[in-house]
């Protein structure tokens, strides 16, 4: 069983797993039009806050999703007994980041920060080719941010 902490009530899922240092990340500034804050609610849900219509849209362009998927900046807690989980992975924002890591065996999943999907499944080695590969996706959360803003 994982470690408890404390949260208030209505504050977002997010504040609390930035206050226990877990490794999710926020690439789109907690607007909720990006995967990388992704969690799977495994008991409690009926004690969060409903989906805005902004969560919702962004996770149904999500390819993990799941049935007790939520992203946790759009997740208010509004009760007790709320357990959650990170799904396993690491995001990048540009194929580049990748290139430290060239020769080697990903010990996570490679996650792609708009739609979650795996680019890179975990054990294997990542390679230039690979990369090259990946140069034509578009990694540009910042992006999506500003058009959604236009609306």
């Amino acid at each position: 069983m994982g470690e408890g902490v404390s949260v208030k009530t209505e504050s977002q899922v997010l504040d609390s797993l930035l206050a226990k240092n877990c490794n999710v990340a926020m690439a789109c500034g907690g607007q909720g039009i990006c995967a990388t804050c992704h969690v799977r609610v495994l008991e409690g849900h009926d004690s969060l806050s409903p989906p805005t219509s902004r969560e919702q849209r962004s996770l149904s362009l999500m390819t993990g999703r799941c049935s007790n998927s939520r992203l946790a900046c759009q997740a208010k807690v509004l009760g007790e007994g709320v357990v959650i989980e990170i799904p396993e992975g690491m995001y990048i924002e540009k194929a580049e980041d990748l290139m430290s890591l060239v020769g080697r065996r990903t010990k996570i999943p490679i996650l792609h920060p708009k739609d979650g999907r795996v680019l890179i499944r975990k054990n294997k080695i990542i390679t230039r080719s690979k990369i090259a590969q990946l140069e034509d996706e578009d990694f540009d959360v910042m992006g999506v941010r500003a058009s959604s803003e236009d609306v």
